[in-house]
């Protein structure tokens, strides 16, 4: 692996799912707080912001696990643990991504430039949540909530109440889809003393995951209610509910492989949901 390999694996740029996770939530703000013509301006900020603050991340994911990367399968060929990367220069590399970040969100209002330090705050604090806590995607969910009530401040000058039941479906959608990516890494989790809630709930991981999935539609429908939307966006959360159903009936069979597929093809959930808006409005 060359440098610049690194820094591709380490930034995870050649694996959108992670983008993808990020960017439909904020697509569903942009739209529902410019009542369905988001500005171009806008549509480009946060595209770029997604991919820039998602591998941003990745790199502070990566520098956190170091010590720990090398001991699990999945990871141990990771380059801050192969070496290939060096930890000084990860850090520096975060600190990069970051500040392109902040520029590029200066031509926004200051309620909005402001917001983004939570951002970062949360995208730093989330890896080391592994340690502490068995609700580590949960903070995670967090993070890739926070673009929701960046895009109303930068669309409204504001951020009104009707953004947190967006906020917290796309949290507790995190806590489904990530839930099932940790399953495969439980048995290095156990051995490295990581904490997941794939550990926390193991063994009733799928009832679990069924009531996360209903608490994201139950709030997915209240966000209809609240921004007046229409048969599009209900005909979506019934197409996301069919889709829940099935991953239930995959993740029972408590099979890993099968558990990480189930995280692969959530992002498709968000675009179904993002249509389902942008048809409405």
């Amino acid at each position: 692996m060359t440098k610049l390999q690194g820094y591709i694996a380490l930034t995870r740029i050649n694996k959108p799912v992670g983008i993808y996770l990020v960017l439909w939530p904020a697509l569903w703000a942009l739209w529902l707080a410019s009542e369905g013509t988001p500005s171009l301006h806008l549509l480009v900020i946060f595209i770029l912001g997604a991919i820039i603050m998602r591998s941003a991340g990745c790199v502070i994911n990566d520098y956190a696990d170091r010590n720990f990367d090398g001991q699990v399968a999945r990871t141990r060929e990771r380059p801050l643990a192969t070496g290939i990367i060096r930890s000084k220069e990860a850090l520096i590399f975060f600190v990069v991504l970051c500040f392109s970040a902040f520029l590029l969100i200066q031509t926004l209002n200051s309620l909005t430039i402001w917001l983004s330090f939570g951002a970062v705050f949360l995208a730093v604090l989330y890896p080391f949540m592994k340690r502490h806590t068995y609700w580590p995607q949960a903070f995670l969910g967090a993070a890739f909530s926070w673009a929701i009530p960046m895009a109303f401040a930068a669309v409204l000058n504001e951020v009104p109440w009707q953004v947190w039941p967006i906020f917290f479906a796309t949290l507790v959608w995190s806590l489904i889809y990530d839930t099932a990516y940790a399953v495969g890494d439980m048995t290095d989790d156990l051995k490295t003393g990581m904490k997941s809630t794939a550990i926390l709930f193991a063994p009733y991981l799928w009832q679990w995951i069924a009531l996360f999935q209903l608490i994201m539609l139950g709030l997915l429908l209240w966000v209809g209610e609240l921004f007046a939307l229409g048969v599009s966006y209900y005909l979506s959360l019934l197409i996301v509910a069919l889709w829940f159903a099935y991953d239930l009936k995959r993740l029972a069979q408590k099979n890993s492989q099968i558990a990480f597929k189930v995280f692969l093809q959530n992002h498709w959930i968000g675009l179904i949901i993002l249509l389902g808006i942008i048809i409405d409005l």
